[in-house]
Order: structure tokens, then sequence, then C-alpha cells
């Protein structure tokens, strides 16, 4: 089975090696919520994730398409 977006994006953060602070400051997403996301004790809106994945250096892609 696959790792959600989310486990893929919390492992990417934590190899990244970044400091929570500096994470942050080049993403601005607040560190609270920066700590719970990656502790796995809160979710993170699309919108956020593309800002984290961005400073990362990473593209959120969807692996289907959608169906209408």
């Amino acid at each position: 089975m696959s790792k959600s977006i989310e486990q893929q994006l919390q492992a990417a953060i934590k190899r990244d090696g970044r400091t929570l602070y500096e994470l942050q400051k080049a993403s601005g997403v607040d560190r609270g919520v920066l700590s719970r996301f990656i502790a796995g004790e809160r979710t993170i809106t699309l919108r956020t994730a593309g800002r984290i994945a961005k400073v990362l250096g990473l593209e959120l892609k969807p692996n289907r398409k959608l169906r209408r």
C-alpha cells in the first residue's frame, strides 16, 4: 500500500532537516501547526501542504483522475 500524501510530506519534512522555526519562516505556516502535523496530531489543508511542499522543493500531484 502506498503512503498517503500526508505521510509522504511528514517524511519529507523530517528528511529535510530544517528546524520548525526555519520551515515556518520559509513557508508562512505556524510553527504549532507544523509541529502537530509532523507528530500526526492534526491534518492540514491542501493549500498549506502546497506551501510546505514548495519550500521543500516538492510538487503535489494527483495520482489519479477525478471522475465527474
